[in-house]
């Protein structure tokens, strides 16, 4: 891979794991607006992006537990970036939703393309 198509790479790269972090914050801040009652958003604030970082490490992950085929990862990655960017509009953050699903299909389909490249 040539110097500039490995910088561009290892930024999107970065850009990936801040994506993730991202979601996660996301859930957090969805789970926070839940108006359940006796300290339930609380832990749904917890609980939420706990469950999207366990289904994450298991399966999307570069270096997941589980070595599952491709068609899974993507299904994952979809699951997961596709609530957190419903989160987000949930919360009232509707341009900021569509600012993160876009960044997220980019952010992929790069990869897609990095990758493909070898």
């Amino acid at each position: 891979m040539n110097p500039i198509l490995r910088l561009f790479f290892l930024a999107n790269e970065g850009l990936a794991f801040f994506l993730e972090l991202a979601a996660l914050a996301a859930f957090a801040r969805w789970g926070w607006t839940r108006d359940i009652g006796r300290g339930w958003s609380i832990g749904l604030a917890v609980a939420a992006p706990l469950a999207a970082a366990v289904l994450w490490g298991m399966f999307a992950a570069p270096k997941a537990t589980f070595d599952v085929p491709l068609a899974v990862q993507i299904a994952v990655k979809v699951l997961v970036f596709g609530s957190a960017t419903l989160a987000l509009y949930a919360v009232g953050w509707r341009t900021g939703a569509l600012w993160f699903g876009g960044i997220v299909l980019l952010n992929n389909a790069l990869a897609v393309y990095y990758r493909s490249r070898g």
